[in-house]
């Protein structure tokens, strides 16, 4: 126990000569985006701040009502609230270098090791399938159909039925090498931490689209990563967060 528990801690930072990470070593960094497929259908999303449909919500206000919310309406997103809710999570605000990005929630050493993946599944304007996020581009690039879809989600969540419930599923993959490049075997730790971030600005975001998520930690790590497509050592599941209009 005690073994997993380090995890937790940052003792590791000390153990880590950084002038022999592949910065250190004058290496280049790896893309700050996945690349889409050449022959990939991309979606060009609303700009930010030219989305409709967004009701001005004070920080105060959203923090206030922000809370787990499983169960949804049957209606759907709009392509314009979805718009929102990715570049709320992680939007790019400037691009200081072609490895280097700010964007709307933090990253430990603005590394952003993190893919967006969503399962559209009522969003007005897209068919039910997979798609990302293109956070460079502001835009979604379609990974493939799924079929059975609704299925195939609850059970790669042990059974929570409420995800395949959801107008769209959020789930963020980690490429952990983006972070190692800077800090090595201290970069995992930090990986986590940076989901979490992304995942508040998401309970947040839903506030203002009349919609709620339910963050998830629990699910099928080989079956997640096998329904997003993913390698599951270079780019695997870390979270995910079903969103869905809120009840009446």
């Amino acid at each position: 126990m005690d073994r997993l528990r380090s995890f937790l801690k940052d003792s590791i930072r000390k153990t880590v000569d950084f002038s022999q990470t592949e910065q250190g070593l004058g290496r280049p960094p790896p893309p700050v985006q996945k690349p889409p497929r050449p022959d990939a259908r991309r979606i060009r999303l609303a700009a930010p701040g030219r989305w409709e449909g967004i009701a001005p919500v004070t920080v105060e206000e959203a923090i206030r009502r922000r809370m787990s919310v499983r169960q949804y309406a049957a209606e759907p997103l709009t392509l314009d609230e979805l718009s929102f809710l990715l570049w709320a999570t992680q939007g790019v605000r400037r691009r200081l270098s072609p490895a280097v990005t700010l964007r709307t929630v933090p990253s430990a050493g603005a590394r952003h090791a993190l893919e967006t993946y969503v399962f559209a599944l009522r969003v007005t304007g897209l068919d039910q399938a997979l798609h990302r996020y293109l956070p460079l581009d502001h835009e979604l690039v379609l990974e493939r159909a799924v079929t059975d879809v609704e299925d195939a989600l609850a059970a790669a969540t042990f059974g929570q039925s409420f995800v395949a419930e959801a107008a769209a599923v959020f789930v963020w993959t980690a490429v952990p090498r983006r972070m190692e490049w800077r800090y090595g075997a201290a970069a995992h730790k930090v990986i986590a931490l940076d989901a979490g971030h992304v995942a508040q600005n998401l309970y947040l975001a839903c506030e203002a689209v009349r919609a709620g998520t339910c963050a998830i930690a629990a699910y099928d790590q080989e079956s997640l990563d096998a329904l997003l497509g993913v390698d599951g050592r270079e780019e695997f599941a870390i979270y995910l967060a079903p969103v869905g209009r809120r009840k009446a």
